[in-house]
């Protein structure tokens, strides 16, 4: 085999081998239920967490973002706890089908309650997106 022809056959393997190659992770579509369709394309500016004076300690988050249309709205708010760590997840909705809706951000504002009842004195985080705000119980939040 001449060399033209070895070097032709290694560049056809080589393409086979990298079209082998497992692609990026494509995103999960979102989910529609005929009347509207749902996804997590909040954009998160800021959280502030406040801590109210009561006793067992109170405690709210602030959420400042942009929603991406004119259609999009807030459906539902969740807060999962792992650990010291406070996951903030803003899941939103707009309507299904080709409308026609505004192109320019529109921004929010979210109040969401934690639940710190029975929580230990320590640091702890809420995180919504890359957006992260730390608070700190100085005593343990149990009524005696």
């Amino acid at each position: 085999m001449n060399k033209t022809k070895l070097f032709v056959l290694i560049l056809i393997i080589l393409a086979f081998l990298s079209a082998c190659q497992p692609g990026e992770d494509t995103p999960t579509p979102p989910a529609v239920d005929g009347e509207y369709t749902y996804g997590e394309d909040a954009i998160i500016d800021s959280l502030e967490v406040l801590l109210m004076e009561s006793f067992p300690v109170q405690a709210r988050v602030r959420a400042l973002g942009n929603l991406p249309d004119g259609c999009t709205e807030l459906h539902e708010v969740t807060v999962e706890k792992e650990g010291q760590e406070f996951i903030l997840t803003l899941t939103t909705r707009r309507p299904a089908g080709d409308i026609a809706c505004t192109e320019a951000l529109v921004p929010f504002e979210e109040s969401v309650s934690l639940d710190i009842e029975g929580l230990e004195a320590g640091t702890y985080s809420v995180i919504a997106q890359d957006e992260q705000a730390a608070f700190t119980l100085d005593m343990d939040n149990v009524i005696p």
